[in-house]
C-alpha cells in the first residue's frame, strides 16, 4: 500500500499576455474615439480689431497707520499721483490701482486714494481679506 501523500497540482492562471491584451485593447478605443465624430456645435472665435494691452496694475498698501506704501515706499498722499503716473498711461483703459487697506483705516483714506485714480483715469478696486 502507498501510504506516502501524492503532490496535487494547483491549477495556476498565467497572466503574463493580459498585459499585453490590455495594452492593445487601449490603443484600439483611443484610435476610435478620435475617429469618431459626434454632432459638434461649430463655434467661432472672437478676433481682436486692435492690438491687446497688458493690464496695468498698481497696489497702494494703506496701514493702520494711515500710511500710503507703494512698491515697498512710504509716499505722502500728496505725492501718489506722481508716483503712480508712470505705472498708468493716460491712453490705457485697462489700468487699475488695487488698494490694500486695514480694516481699522478711516474711509477718507480711501476714498482719497479713489480720487486720485479718478484723475488719472484709471479704475480702483479694493482688495479685502477674508481671514475676521
Amino acid at each position: 500500500m502507498n501510504l506516502r501523500r501524492r503532490l496535487k497540482s494547483h491549477p495556476e492562471l498565467h497572466a503574463g499576455a493580459l498585459n499585453d491584451i490590455l495594452f492593445i485593447l487601449l490603443f484600439f478605443f483611443l484610435i476610435v474615439s478620435t475617429l469618431a465624430n459626434p454632432n459638434v456645435v461649430k463655434l467661432s472665435t472672437p478676433k481682436a480689431k486692435s492690438d491687446t494691452k497688458a493690464k496695468q496694475t498698481v497696489i497702494v498698501n494703506i496701514k493702520a497707520t494711515g500710511d500710503y506704501i507703494i512698491n515697498g515706499k512710504s509716499i505722502a498722499l500728496e505725492d501718489i499721483g506722481n508716483f503712480i503716473q508712470p505705472y498708468i498711461t493716460k491712453d490705457s483703459t485697462q489700468a487699475t490701482i488695487a488698494i490694500n487697506a486695514d480694516k481699522t483705516v478711516p474711509l477718507e483714506k480711501v476714498v482719497a486714494i479713489m480720487r486720485v485714480a479718478r484723475n488719472m483715469g484709471a479704475r480702483t478696486t479694493l482688495l479685502v481679506d477674508t481671514k475676521d
